[in-house]
């Protein structure tokens, strides 16, 4: 599920945690703004913006104003769901929008017309977790603050007292002001065995494939040896090494519509588990 908080207090939590690391901005294809919305263009060769509105049926869990799970997190394993930039607005998706993980962090606007405390007006919601049991093709099983947000001002929870509610949605690019791609790496990570959980993409807000580069010289060109990284569950990533890992680690991301980018040195020598590190880079 998903959630946005306050961009100050996100500031002080990563002044903490984060750990600044070098990095490098690569796109490797041709794709413009513009292929994004284009004819032609399909989910499993980009990610389609502002197709038409498309109807789904929405429910809730969770806190009538939480973010969805009490633990905060869900099947992509994002953490904080409730402070920026999720801001608890954040959606289970069934499977043609979770996607086996890989749409986890997409973004779709949603409204809903059909029930009386309907506003009609638009919100986004970004996929943070699984939906098991859809009650329709399309399924939102949004957090309580996000479908009490759909309602017409002062009926929310009339709105939530419907339970099941018509609604359309599209996708739309995601935009996360102020941040850049975050790593962070998880608690059972040791010298062979490696996952990070990838957040905060802009544009597409999803990742369909990481490849983890082991130490190489801080100034010179990337010349070591890409290895891919499975995804484990959700949004995070897993490496098995048959050999001790040699940070620092540059990682190399790619989204639904194939863009790269590489975040160089973004783990550093002395990484340690669940532990976050912020890269310089964003998709654009």
């Amino acid at each position: 599920m998903g959630t946005l908080s306050s961009f100050a207090a996100l500031a002080a939590l990563l002044a903490v945690l984060a750990a600044d690391a070098g990095a490098v901005e690569f796109n490797v294809t041709d794709a413009t703004p513009a292929d994004y919305g284009g004819a032609g263009l399909n989910s499993s060769e980009a990610a389609v913006y502002w197709g038409p509105w498309t109807p789904a049926r929405a429910t809730w869990y969770g806190q009538p104003n939480g973010a969805g799970p009490d633990d905060n997190g869900g099947a992509c394993g994002f953490k904080h769901t409730n402070q920026y930039p999720f801001a608890s607005m954040t959606s289970c998706g069934n499977q043609p929008l979770f996607k086996d993980g890989k749409g986890c962090g997409s973004c779709y606007k949603i409204r809903c017309r059909k029930d009386q405390s309907c506003s009609g007006r638009t919100e986004t919601v970004i996929i943070t977790d699984m939906n098991y049991y859809p009650v329709a093709p399309f399924h939102f099983d949004l957090s309580g603050t996000a479908f009490g947000r759909l309602a017409k001002p002062g009926l929310n929870d009339k709105l939530r007292h419907s339970g099941i509610i018509d609604i359309e949605f599209t996708r739309v690019p995601c935009e996360f002001p102020g941040l850049k791609i975050g790593f962070h790496v998880e608690e059972y990570s040791n010298p062979v065995y490696f996952a990070v959980l990838v957040e905060y993409e802009d544009g597409d807000g999803d990742v369909v494939q990481v490849d983890l580069m082991e130490s190489k010289t801080a100034h010179g060109p990337l010349t070591g040896q890409w290895t891919r990284m499975r995804e484990s569950w959700g949004s995070i990533w897993r490496l098995d090494s048959n050999h001790r890992l040699q940070a620092p680690f540059s990682i190399r991301i790619t989204n639904e519509s194939g863009k790269r980018l590489i975040a160089r040195e973004v783990i550093p020598a002395n990484w340690r588990p669940n532990t976050f590190y912020r890269s310089f880079v964003q998709y654009s």
